[in-house]
C-alpha cells in the first residue's frame, strides 16, 4: 500500500474514532473494500469487478489511442474529463487515490502536462511519455518562446509514433499479451493514416496565401506542417490564456492582407476575441476546433479518429468556401 493510501486510512480510522457515527463507519468499510490499492480492482456498473490492471493517462485524447491498443487486456482512463483544460489542470484527492492503484500511467510529455510531475512523485508507478522520438517544433511568441510545442498529436504522422509508445509501455507492463498490443497497434497506425491523407489533397486547389489556419492557441503546428498551411494564433498555449492587443491586431492585419477566408477557435477556451478577429478582418468565424479533448460519446469528437476528421473537415470547409480575390 502506497504512503497516500495509508495516509488516507489512518486518517479515515481517526476520524470514525473521534466521531462513533455507526453510518460513517459502514461507508468507510465499503469504500476500502472497493478503493484499495492493493487489489487494483473496480467494480463495473454490472456490479462484477474488473481486475485488469489500470491505465491511467493525463487526458482523454491519449485514453481513447491507449484503449484501441489495450484492447480487453487493460481498463483504461483518463485523469482528465471530457472539456477540461489540460495545461493549468489542478488533480483532485480522486486523482491521487487512482493514481495509487495504477499500473501505468500515460503522459505526453514537451511540457504539456505542467502539472504532471508534482501528480507522480510520490508515486511507485512506471510511466511512459508518448512523445518519445517524435521531432518537435519551436512554439513562436508568448512566454514560451523557443519551447517544443506539445500539441505533436494533432499529427496523423506523429499520433503513429504516440500509438508504437503506447505498445511498447503495454508490452513492458504486460507481455503476455505482446501479440495482440502489436497487432491492434498496427491496425489502430493504418486507420490513422488513411484519416491523415485528406487535408493536404482537400486544399491544393487553394491559392498560396489563402494556405493559413488562424486559431485561438497555437496548437495546430504540427497538423499545419503536415497540410502545409501557414499557421497565425492569439497566443502560443493555453497556459497563458489570453490574447494581448498586440497578437489580436497582427492576427487582424495577416487575415486582412491573405485574405484569408475563415479563422477558428478551440473547444476548451472562450472565442470571443477570435469572433473580433474574423470581423475586423473580413473573415467568417469558421468553428470550433478540438485540441485538448474529446467531447461526450454523443458529441461531435467522441474518438480520437473523429477529432482529426472533424478538424481536417471544418477547415477544409471554411478555407475553401469563398471564391480567391480577384
Amino acid at each position: 500500500m502506497t504512503n497516500f493510501s495509508s495516509w488516507v486510512f489512518r486518517r479515515a480510522g481517526l476520524c470514525l474514532a473521534a466521531i462513533g457515527v455507526l453510518t460513517l463507519v459502514a461507508g468507510c468499510a465499503a469504500f476500502s473494500d472497493s478503493q484499495a490499492p492493493v487489489d487494483d480492482q473496480r467494480a463495473t456498473t454490472s456490479g462484477a469487478i474488473d481486475s485488469r490492471p489500470l491505465v491511467l493517462t493525463t487526458f482523454t485524447v491519449l485514453a481513447d489511442m491507449a484503449k484501441n491498443v489495450a484492447g480487453d487486456h487493460l481498463r483504461v482512463e483518463s485523469i482528465t474529463k471530457v472539456g477540461a483544460e489540460i495545461h493549468g489542470y489542478e488533480p483532485t484527492p480522486g486523482d491521487l487515490t487512482s493514481a495509487a492503484s495504477a499500473s501505468l500511467i500515460l503522459d505526453n510529455g514537451l511540457g504539456l502536462e505542467k502539472w504532471f510531475e508534482r501528480f507522480v512523485k510520490d508515486f511507485d508507478v512506471p510511466h511512459a511519455v508518448l512523445t518519445e522520438g517524435v521531432t518537435p517544433i519551436a512554439i513562436r511568441g508568448g512566454e514560451a518562446e523557443g519551447h517544443a510545442n506539445p500539441h505533436a498529436w494533432m499529427s496523423p504522422g506523429d499520433a503513429q509514433i504516440y500509438v508504437a509508445n503506447i505498445a511498447d509501455a503495454f508490452v513492458a507492463l504486460d507481455p503476455a499479451h505482446e501479440r495482440e498490443y502489436r497487432a491492434n497497434a498496427a491496425a489502430y497506425q493504418e486507420q490513422i493514416a488513411g484519416v491523415g491523407g485528406n487535408l493536404a489533397s482537400a486544399l491544393e486547389a487553394l491559392p498560396t496565401e489563402q494556405r493559413a489556419l488562424v486559431t485561438c492557441e497555437g496548437a495546430f503546428s504540427y497538423l499545419a506542417e503536415d497540410a502545409g498551411l501557414t499557421e497565425q494564433y492569439l497566443w502560443a498555449v493555453n497556459a497563458e490564456s489570453e490574447a494581448t492587443p498586440q497578437s489580436i491586431t497582427a492576427a487582424i492585419d495577416f487575415v486582412r492582407d491573405n485574405d484569408v477566408p475563415a479563422v477558428f477557435c478551440e473547444s476548451t477556451v472562450s472565442s470571443q476575441m477570435m469572433r473580433q478577429v474574423a470581423t475586423e478582418g473580413g473573415a467568417e468565424f469558421g468553428g470550433v476546433l478540438y485540441v485538448d479533448s474529446l467531447s461526450e460519446a454523443d458529441g461531435p469528437v467522441p474518438t480520437y479518429l473523429d477529432l482529426i476528421r472533424y478538424n481536417v473537415d471544418l477547415i477544409v470547409q471554411g478555407l475553401t468556401s469563398k471564391e480567391p480575390s480577384a
